[in-house]
């Protein structure tokens, strides 16, 4: 569960500007279609890019180690809930919202609603980035529960 929320925070969300907490319609605004690298809390790094239809792309390292994986999770994965960005994922037995603090103009901090040290720094790569696709698989790492409940 605690992989599942940090790939959700490391993967999805978007900020800033300016220093401060962002409403639903700025993130979105600031966020989609670029490119962030993320680092979370517990070492989980990457970077991934969120389309406008709320589909999410990019790569995962899981808690700094092993392989970096490319990741991508389903149109509708990133949804503005009033003025709240929330994750939807079949299997998911919650539906995380996130607060989204601006910490520049080109960085944001993202964490699970009720759970503040559950966060990722978000820092918007300039030019192109790469996303690295695991040479041993076909198919991209998707979320699912049991995926996350094995890798803890």
């Amino acid at each position: 569960m605690v992989r599942a929320v940090a790939l959700l925070v490391g993967l999805l969300a978007a900020v800033p500007a300016i220093a401060g907490e962002m409403s639903a319609d700025e993130a979105r605004r600031f966020v989609i279609g670029k490119m962030f690298s993320y680092t979370c809390f517990e070492g989980t790094r990457g970077q991934g890019r969120i389309h406008p239809d709320g589909s999410v792309v990019g790569s995962i390292q899981f808690q700094g180690q092993g392989p970096m994986r490319y990741a991508a999770l389903p149109a509708g994965t990133l949804q503005v809930k009033g003025e709240s960005v929330c994750a939807s994922l079949r299997g998911l037995p919650i539906e995380p919202c996130f607060n989204l603090v601006r910490t520049d103009s080109n960085s944001f901090r993202g964490s699970v609603s009720g759970l503040g040290f559950a966060y990722c720094e978000f820092t918007r790569n300039q030019g192109r980035a790469h996303v690295v696709r695991n040479a041993h698989s076909e198919h991209p790492l998707g979320l699912r529960p049991s995926l996350s409940a094995n890798n803890n």
